[in-house]
């Protein structure tokens, strides 16, 4: 069976940023081995995701966070937390990241 050949995944997790660090309801923007994160907390549950909008660029974590979705703040795109899926063409043009807390820290999952 092919699925017994394929590798397991080996995680990566990267310490990034206190709890503390990023209130419910809102973003902040780390950098991990070169590569720009939004870390989100909304609804008591944490989300990362690559930094920058997959249109033009612009910073993902400084935009509205609401009911599971982030707006970008320089053309309106928004895409899910929890999948990286742009609302409108329901495509997953953002890349996602396992996020965990523990003991108070935000930890990244770099090979997620």
């Amino acid at each position: 069976m092919e699925a017994d050949r394929m590798p397991n995944h080996v995680q990566n997790w990267v310490d990034v940023a206190a709890e503390e660090d990023c209130v419910e309801g809102h973003a902040i923007e780390v950098l991990v081995e070169g590569t720009l994160i939004a870390v989100f907390h909304d609804d008591g549950q944490w989300y990362a995701m690559d930094g920058m909008c997959a249109h033009q660029g612009g910073p993902i974590a400084q935009g509205h966070v609401a009911a599971g979705c982030v707006t970008c703040p320089w053309h309106g795109w928004q895409y899910e937390l929890s999948t990286g899926i742009q609302t409108i063409n329901r495509q997953p043009l953002q890349k996602t990241y396992s996020v965990r807390a523990i003991d108070g820290r935000i930890e990244i999952d770099m090979n997620s």
